[in-house]
């Protein structure tokens, strides 16, 4: 019986250091100096201090800032620690009427957009924290921004053109907006009077 316990555990310690302690030591390594901002949680700071993830939505609820999408990750959403998504199918009320609360919300607070709204300031993302809101989003939303903050609204759109990050590889995902550095930007170059 020992003969065949003994090498099993020799076996068991062996792959135990061997992806227990130096994989996973030697991957961190690697990304500490290959890829340090990702593996660090991408964080932005603005006047010393960290304000956010460039990775994880949060709540901007000022008119002068853009709003990104509304989440559904804990009691008042954008909680990282309650990433997820509501699950609530196409014919769900209680979906419904949420939307209807959202529009209601969005037409509140842009009283001069006319069209039609866009979805993804209607729905929440997958995992409740997406940073990004579409272009469409971003140009629903930047007549109250221009308003809100004393400046043109053409000079406002062409910040939205600076801040729109193209598809990856050209092909993958949708043109988007990360919320969290456009409002940063806003607040270097059109401080709130």
């Amino acid at each position: 019986m020992w003969q065949q316990i003994a090498p099993a555990f020799r076996m068991m310690l062996v792959l135990t250091v061997l992806t227990g302690l130096i994989y996973p030591g030697v991957v961190t390594g690697l990304c500490q100096v290959f890829l340090h901002d990702q593996a660090n949680g991408s964080l932005v700071s603005a006047h010393g201090r960290v304000v956010g993830s460039s990775l994880l939505g949060q709540n901007f609820k000022k008119p002068e800032y853009f709003q990104p999408r509304p989440s559904a990750a804990g009691n008042d959403g954008y909680d990282p620690l309650a990433s997820g998504a509501a699950n609530l199918g196409p014919t769900s009320q209680k979906l419904a009427d949420r939307v209807k609360e959202s529009v209601a919300a969005f037409r509140k607070a842009n009283p001069d957009y006319t069209g039609p709204i866009p979805a993804d300031l209607l729905t929440t993302s997958a995992s409740g924290l997406d940073p990004h809101i579409s272009p469409a989003s971003a140009e629903a939303q930047a007549a109250r921004v221009a308003k809100a903050r004393g400046a043109a609204l053409p000079q406002i759109r062409v910040l939205v053109a600076q801040y729109t990050e193209e598809r990856d590889l050209g092909f993958l995902g949708e043109p988007r907006v990360n919320v969290l550095a456009l409002n940063l930007e806003l607040d270097r170059r059109f401080p709130k009077q």
